[in-house]
């Protein structure tokens, strides 16, 4: 039971005290519980976004997004890392996290959709056919979730990380990997890389959250499998920004 998502890994389903997976009978995970509380911090997340992106007026009401920038990210991996190390926790942190990280994506977005009139909508519309063509996919079996699959996945996504923590870290000595921001070809392909990868962790998720299931997970991990899938989308959604506005810019 493995998963590319930073917040789920071979553990989470296991008690900390007898290493067994913990089971509750009729109290146990469900699929339609999961879906259920993913649409709920889906409907949190767009909450908190109206808020922000009403709050953006165009370029003289940049400073008051500053802080709703900060506080949606800083919040959100404050709240991401609680939830991950406090699975119990996630009914109350899980939508917190929504919440903050609305804000977060609701006042960037505002941002990408000045500077590219019809970004978001086209960046949302993405994000939601890539998941639902990956459950059918899964669903279908057309996607095999094997063992190598997984590896690569998880490779590829830790891979992936470490580039942005190197090219943070570089930031404050005044230097970057440009194509990581770039909009060369080359910055283009390392998107379009990065959009497939983050993806596919999507598909990653999805037989991590059945395998719960299967196990016969308490309910709780409902609430923490939808925390997992909305981490995942968030990360795609984002990606799709960068890419779309990479693209928008050669035009």
């Amino acid at each position: 039971m493995q998963s590319g998502n930073p917040v789920l890994n071979k553990n989470t389903f296991l008690d900390a005290a007898s290493g067994a997976v913990v089971s509750r009978g009729d109290e146990a995970m469900t699929i339609n519980g999961t879906v259920n509380k993913t649409g709920f911090l889906l409907i949190l997340v767009l909450v908190g976004a109206m808020y922000s992106w009403s709050q953006f007026s165009g370029p003289a009401s940049m400073p008051a997004m500053l802080p709703l920038v900060l506080i949606g990210a800083i919040g959100g991996l404050i709240l991401a890392l609680i939830t991950s190390f406090k699975k119990t926790w996630a009914p109350i942190t899980a939508p917190l996290y929504a919440l903050v990280e609305g804000l977060f994506i609701g006042a960037l977005s505002a941002i990408f959709e000045m500077r590219y009139p019809g970004i978001v909508i086209q960046a949302v519309g993405l994000t939601f056919g890539t998941m639902a063509a990956l459950l059918l996919a899964y669903r279908s079996g057309l996607i095999k979730v094997t063992e190598k699959f997984k590896l690569g996945i998880v490779a590829a996504t830790g891979g992936v990380m470490l580039l942005y923590l190197a090219n943070f870290a570089m930031g404050f000595f005044g230097h970057s990997m440009g194509f990581i921001n770039g909009h060369s070809g080359i910055g283009i392909a390392f998107s379009v890389v990065v959009v497939v990868i983050a993806a596919l962790n999507l598909v990653l998720d999805f037989d991590f959250i059945e395998s719960g299931v299967n196990a016969g997970a308490p309910k709780y991990m409902e609430w923490y499998g939808a925390f997992a899938l909305v981490v995942t989308l968030v990360w795609l959604y984002l990606e799709l920004l960068r890419l779309l506005s990479k693209l928008q810019s050669r035009n």
